[in-house]
């Protein structure tokens, strides 16, 4: 498997309570000797209509928000198949709300 790519849409491994679902990758791409995790956002289709879910159209996603609040790091091999790429503008839109919910 290739190693995913920021802005790249996959289906991930959460575990039982938190489910398979899409994320997005928002790390930068591993180096042979980085340690294999990734970091990455959530989608989920129960929404609460927060600040800090963002609704994005996408023919591989079902309605729903990426979880910006719920930002996790995991092994690579929870990563189960690559869904498609955001548009930039998505990933951009991702990725300042990003920074918003860490203060950067």
């Amino acid at each position: 498997m290739n190693s995913p790519q920021r802005g790249e849409i996959w289906i991930v491994d959460l575990g039982p309570v938190a489910k398979t679902r899409p994320a997005m990758v928002v790390s930068i791409p591993l180096l042979d000797d980085d340690r294999a995790l990734v970091t990455i956002v959530p989608h989920t289709t129960s929404t609460r209509q927060t600040r800090f879910e963002l609704p994005v159209a996408a023919r591989f996603l079902k309605p729903g928000a990426f979880e910006i609040q719920n930002i996790q790091t995991i092994p690579l091999a929870k990563f189960v198949r690559r869904l498609g790429t955001l548009s930039e503008g998505d990933f951009e839109r991702i990725e300042t709300t990003l920074r918003q919910w860490l203060g950067l």
